[in-house]
């Protein structure tokens, strides 16, 4: 342990019989100021002509401009007095950075998108990508394109992906809706009971189903009607079985 300032932070220690021990306490108090709650304005533009005192940048890449010229690229610096002040920066610290509405870790002599060090987050009450959740609906995706994709074999995984959604009892409803302009066209899924059905509508009032699958038998019966139709002729004797898939069979018999 140093005797001279503290071991995280860094924070200049008050010596025994020490003159002018309000130099050595603003110092520590202006660290504070920097570390806690750290809010950086930008890491990507050149060094502002007159910032305010305390102001904070992280120097990006290739940074010019006076008084930036003696600090490396990812070096957190604080406005003071019309000059510039480097500070050092604890492994892990935290930062939001304004003109990106991000936070940022620090790694090493990197920073590091806090989302790249979200390993496991949860659990969640509400999620908002891209949109505003609510109680009504906890998960709000608003995006154009979205992937699933399994996990392979050299990354762990076994190449196989099962997406699993679950309802309590029969009489509930497990399904997906399918809308346009908010209006519901399509609903597939268990709804109601435990066989799969195919509902459509025209102004997501009135509602038809379409087929339904017998859970049991695994026969399909299209309750409006199915466009599938086959015609055997016999010209002999002889015995005939009608295939699985038929609801009904009609007969002509020609003299």
């Amino acid at each position: 342990m140093s005797d001279d300032q503290s071991a995280r932070l860094g924070l200049p220690y008050l010596a025994a019989g020490q003159m002018q021990k309000h130099v050595t306490l603003n110092e520590a108090l202006t660290r504070l100021d920097t570390l806690v709650q750290t809010v950086v304005a930008s890491r990507a533009i050149e060094p502002p002509s007159s910032p305010p005192d305390g102001v904070l940048h992280i120097v990006p890449d290739d940074a010019g401009g006076e008084g930036w010229g003696a600090f490396s690229a990812g070096d957190l610096v604080r406005a003071e007095a019309g000059g510039w002040l480097r500070v050092e920066t604890p492994q892990g610290l935290l930062v939001w950075i304004v003109d990106e509405a991000a936070f940022m870790i620090r790694e090493a002599e990197d920073w590091t998108p806090l989302g790249a060090r979200l390993g496991a987050v949860g659990p969640l009450e509400r999620l908002g990508v891209g949109g505003t959740a609510d109680a009504n609906n906890p998960f709000v995706a608003k995006l154009n394109k979205a992937l699933w994709t399994a996990l392979d074999t050299a990354s762990g995984g076994d190449g196989d992906l099962r997406l699993t959604l679950n309802k309590e009892g029969p009489a509930d409803v497990l399904s997906l809706l399918f809308q346009s302009g908010y209006g519901g066209r399509a609903e597939l899924g268990l709804i109601g009971d435990d066989d799969l059905s195919l509902k459509v509508s025209t102004d997501g009032g009135a509602w038809r189903t379409a087929f339904e699958v017998d859970r049991t038998t695994g026969r399909v019966w299209f309750s409006q009607g199915a466009g599938r139709r086959e015609t055997t002729i016999f010209s002999s004797d002889g015995s005939w079985t009608p295939p699985d898939w038929a609801r009904s069979v009609e007969v002509v018999a020609v003299a």
